[in-house]
């Protein structure tokens, strides 16, 4: 996995969640992913659930899906999260 050397805080990753023409941005295990192109995150809530701009790690063992979803040419990785 080909991971960039950026690296975001917690409230940079905030700051990206889709308003004011922003990228959207996830987090998982560390790893900041951009969603913005993915068509289960086009409304701004992923599955009546989620918002962009957050960690999701605590959240994805109760996702009706495993990691695969990463790997869905939507999804890009921007970096990784600035541990506290």
């Amino acid at each position: 996995m080909n991971i960039p050397d950026a690296l975001f805080t917690e409230q940079e990753l905030c700051r990206n969640n889709g308003e004011r023409g922003t990228r959207k941005y996830i987090a998982y295990n560390g790893i900041v992913y951009d969603v913005t192109d993915c068509p289960k995150w086009r409304s701004d809530l992923h599955e009546l659930l989620h918002f962009p701009g957050q960690d999701l790690t605590s959240e994805f063992p109760d996702a009706p899906h495993k990691e695969e979803v990463f790997l869905h040419h939507c999804v890009k990785i921007v970096g990784r999260l600035a541990s506290n």
